[in-house]
């Protein structure tokens, strides 16, 4: 299934909704894309909902670290909501969840910017 992406506000959070894989290709583009849209936009509140994301490869690993360098590097904070078993698993092996912050409710990522 290819990557879908939505996006919407939560006061002066933007939530990017995924659902598909995060692929090497056209997933990694289309992730870049709309982290930088958000970021082009003003936007420096974002969270990642991996909800719906049933696979991730090397590269779309490697993309989610660079979005999270892109929106840190311009003065913002990423954070990622309700991942798969099979994420947290490679976030686990990979180290990455000493890298992102993660939750499971919309309302507690939210809350956590404090804003």
């Amino acid at each position: 299934m290819p990557l879908v992406i939505e996006t919407h506000k939560w006061g002066p959070v933007t939530i990017i909704d995924l659902s598909g894989r995060i692929t090497l290709g056209e997933g990694t583009g289309m992730l870049r894309d709309a982290v930088r849209k958000s970021l082009d936009a003003g936007d420096r509140n974002i969270v990642l909902n991996l909800a719906d994301v049933s696979y991730v490869d090397s590269a779309g690993l490697g993309e989610l670290v660079g979005s999270f360098t892109s929106v840190t590097h311009a003065g913002g904070r990423l954070k990622l909501l309700k991942l798969q078993a099979k994420m947290i698993d490679l976030m686990q092996v990979t180290k990455l969840h000493t890298v992102f912050e993660v939750y499971e409710s919309e309302a507690d990522c939210v809350k956590s910017f404090g804003v």
